[in-house]
């Protein structure tokens, strides 16, 4: 399963205290931030659309504005929401803080020890992952070290791919004929960032138009509509991802 009910960090290798899980305001757990003492990468994972409500945010494709600077750009609505939403801390004394300000908390002194961050997720989780790259990316002195993305639909309009500054360390993995990966469905107003690598056939295509992909996407989806979209179907190719 992608998401397993019990996540043992240290039998996967990371250190007994390189782990910290951000919940959001109902409790689940939004992403985990996971480091090994002696080396110099921590790993941001951002959990995808798994209830309903997480679902719908994918409709809220409305344009939000962010400013940095003398820099202006329109993100969706929906997952910037998700991201500065709320959550109360679990005693009373405790700092109410946004998943943004969860992430900064526990990256800031690890950054400060000289790590650099690799985020990741799936579908949703991926639209995150690329919002919080940038958002590092413009509060820390080059932090980031790759974003890699899987079956995530697009985070940002035409401006945002205009002043994304991560699009050469930015790997956005499509599957087959994932549909969610052309979302919204709004060609010309959104626009996807970083390099995209579609796996199709037992092969690898690298920044394929997507005209293309759309193509083939519609003329077979009506044999299998949804089934490309789920993480074990990104999870088959991952002995070509150990390789880079």
């Amino acid at each position: 399963m992608a998401y397993p009910k019990t996540f043992d960090h240290v039998e996967l290798g990371f250190s007994e205290h390189g782990h910290v899980a951000i919940k959001n305001r109902q409790g689940h757990v939004l992403a985990r931030i996971l480091w090994q003492e002696k080396k110099k990468e921590v790993i941001v994972v951002f959990r995808g659309s798994q209830v309903l409500s997480d679902w719908l945010t994918n409709l809220c494709c409305f344009p939000k504005r962010k400013r940095f600077g003398n820099i202006v750009y329109y993100i969706h609505y929906g997952y910037d929401r998700l991201l500065n939403q709320k959550v109360a801390g679990a005693e009373p004394e405790d700092e109410v803080l946004s998943i943004y300000q969860q992430i900064e908390k526990v990256l800031a002194p690890l950054i400060a020890n000289g790590k650099r961050i690799s985020l990741t997720g799936h579908s949703s989780g991926g639209a995150m992952a690329i919002l919080t790259a940038d958002w590092l990316e413009r509060r820390f002195d080059t932090p980031v070290r790759r974003v890699v993305t899987f079956g995530q639909p697009s985070t940002g309009f035409r401006s945002f791919n205009k002043h994304y500054t991560l699009h050469r360390r930015t790997y956005r993995i499509c599957c087959d004929l994932d549909i969610i990966t052309f979302l919204p469905p709004l060609p010309g107003i959104f626009k996807h960032v970083g390099r995209n690598l579609w796996l199709h056939n037992e092969r690898i295509y690298e920044n394929i138009r997507p005209s293309v992909r759309l193509y083939k996407t519609l003329t077979s989806w009506l044999i299998s509509p949804i089934s490309y979209h789920y993480m074990h179907k990104y999870i088959r190719n991952k002995d070509f991802f150990d390789k880079h």
